[in-house]
């Protein structure tokens, strides 16, 4: 009886310890995760975050020290970073001046007495940054006092004195001491960059005057401004400003590599026009300087065109016209130089032309060169927005579409560039091209590599219904953007889901600068309507020879389209 009462109560403490040990595990790890998670919540808080956790008089005393000797300081600090604004920033403002303007430059540039105040300092950590420089964040707040003066004529030659008043600036501006040396203050140059910009604002005023009474010369001037200020200075631009004697010229910013971009088209576009329709055209930029800004061809819908626009157009040869201008196809190619893939974007600008007037904003997009994997084409997607630094836009304003290819120039031997003309050639094929001195016979000839690219329409499936029985009568038209050359396939009657499995050869002249449309109908007795449309470049195919592949119908309710390409390259040699 003893011995059953003794397993009893064992049997019974060893489950009681099981269980009290299993709850104390569990509450060991919920404790871990927990701590865990704060941690790396608290290694993503900002400067910024931390300002509105804690008072003023919580930041440490270095900071207001810092802050109390900048002001100390500051007549001198001003007198030498006017003469380096003026320096840096007016050869830029020259570069953006508006065209109703002569020159542009500055008469008065002084700082002012007020010194900026700076609400944090961060040091980078040393795995993110090269090991023989030091790199300090600093976020700067300035509410100051300057007084700049530009000095504007007018094509007419008249001179206007314009001041800029009201100056209100955030954001954080980047330090890199580098190289770093025995010899103090032990580093050799200081490099300097807006990082971040928060936020500018700032009041134009008419020496004497209103700048109001001068129709068009505040908006024009304030963008110009901007645009010259941080472009000037903005990351991965930096100045460089020697401490000890030395070349230092290996600090300034050098290209890192080429990125290649197809604009391909935009859907569902915002109707700017009350009347008619909009007359889309985009700008692409990496910077946005004028000479590295790209402009697409403007989409001006024939049909929409009032009396007054008909001798602009024919003035303008930037001008094609398309019967859906919601919808349009750019087929445009432009190649951009790349500073920094960490920290540099590609952005989409999509405009109304108004003719005459000032273009009108439809939305805009952008990519990080991060995103990119070098070497590889990528093909994307970009929903507009209204603004790009704070994406929140509820607001339809369309999508864009873009092809990119990023090619490092360290590692050009290691990439094949397929947009490059001599992609695909051999060594012979590019001594034929490009001739060997022998007098000159074979730089005569020119060697063509175009290509017939097969398309097969298997099949389409779950298209919308068209006829009141809930059935359609669908067929397919192909055709190149720039050769223009056209098929249409069979129409099937009474189906969603049509199998046609018929092929057609289209002869490219440049397959990677070619676009294939497909427009999927509905034959009516009457005439036809139109369901959707289909639009892809031929990259795909050039690379990797064939492909098989299910594309959705654009502008449609439901249905994709079943498709095979093969790209067969030709090779012709013409004297």
């Amino acid at each position: 009886m003893g011995f059953l009462v003794g397993c009893t109560l064992g049997f019974a403490f060893g489950v009681a310890f099981i269980v009290a040990f299993a709850r104390y595990q569990n509450t060991r790890s919920k404790r871990r995760i927990d701590l865990a998670a704060a941690v790396a919540a608290f290694a993503r808080m900002t400067v910024e975050d931390s300002r509105k956790l804690l008072p003023p008089h919580c930041y440490p005393s270095w900071l207001s020290w810092l802050n109390h000797h900048l002001d100390k300081i500051w007549p001198y600090v001003d007198e030498a970073a006017s003469e380096i604004i003026r320096n840096s920033v007016e050869p830029m403002l020259e570069q953006y001046r508006p065209s109703i303007l002569a020159s542009l430059k500055f008469s008065k540039l002084t700082l002012g007495t007020v010194a900026p105040q700076f609400t944090g300092v961060s040091i980078m950590d040393c795995t993110d940054v090269d090991p023989g420089e030091v790199v300090m964040e600093l976020d700067l707040q300035w509410d100051g006092d300057p007084n700049i003066v530009l000095e504007i004529k007018t094509k007419v030659g008249v001179s206007i004195p314009i001041q800029v008043k009201n100056i209100g600036f955030t954001g954080v501006f980047r330090l890199i001491f580098k190289p770093l040396v025995e010899e103090f203050p032990c580093f050799g140059a200081v490099c300097y960059s807006l990082r971040e910009k928060k936020n500018l604002d700032f009041t134009l005023k008419v020496v004497g005057g209103d700048i109001s009474a001068i129709p068009g010369i505040a908006d024009a001037l304030e963008g110009t401004i901007k645009d010259a200020i941080e472009d000037s200075i903005t990351w991965p631009v930096r100045k460089i400003v020697p401490i000890l004697p030395g070349d230092y010229s290996y600090l300034e910013l050098k290209p890192v590599g080429t990125l290649e971009v197809k604009l391909i088209e935009a859907k569902e576009l915002t109707n700017k026009d009350f009347i008619g329709k909009s007359d889309p055209f985009a700008k692409v930029f990496i910077r946005p300087l004028r000479a590295t800004t790209k402009t697409s061809k403007t989409i001006v819908c024939m049909s929409c065109f009032a009396i007054e626009h008909i001798l602009w157009f024919f003035t303008n040869s930037h001008i094609i016209s398309q019967n859906n201008n919601t919808n349009p196809i750019w087929n445009a190619h432009f190649e951009f130089t790349v500073e920094d893939t960490s920290t540099q974007h590609l952005t989409v600008r999509v405009y109304d032309d108004e003719g005459v007037q000032a273009s009108e904003f439809i939305g805009c997009a952008r990519v990080a060169l991060s995103d990119l994997e070098p070497g590889k084409v990528k093909d994307v997607w970009l929903k507009l927005v209204k603004d790009v630094e704070f994406p929140k836009d509820q607001k339809n304003r369309g999508q864009v579409h873009l092809e990119l290819l990023y090619i490092p120039l360290s590692s050009r031997s290691s990439y094949l560039n397929p947009y490059d003309p001599d992609y695909r050639l051999t060594k012979l094929e590019k001594a034929l091209k490009h001739g060997s001195g022998d007098g000159g016979d074979s730089a005569k000839k020119d060697v063509i590599m175009r290509g017939v690219v097969s398309v097969t329409v298997i099949s389409a499936q779950d298209l919308p219904a068209t006829d009141i029985m809930g059935k359609s009568d669908p067929f397919v038209v192909l055709m190149m953007k720039k050769s223009e050359q056209r098929y249409k396939t069979r129409v099937l009657n009474d189906t969603l889901n049509p199998v046609w499995n018929q092929t057609f050869d289209f002869v490219v002249d440049n397959g990677l600068h070619e676009l294939l449309i497909l427009e999927v109908y509905d034959h009516d007795t009457f005439g036809k309507d139109k369901v959707g449309r289909c639009v892809m470049t031929l990259t795909r195919a050039v690379l990797e020879g064939e492909f098989t592949d299910n594309f959705l119908i654009d502008g449609a309710k439901s249905g994709s389209l079943n498709l095979h390409l093969k790209w067969t390259p030709q090779l012709i040699i013409r004297d």
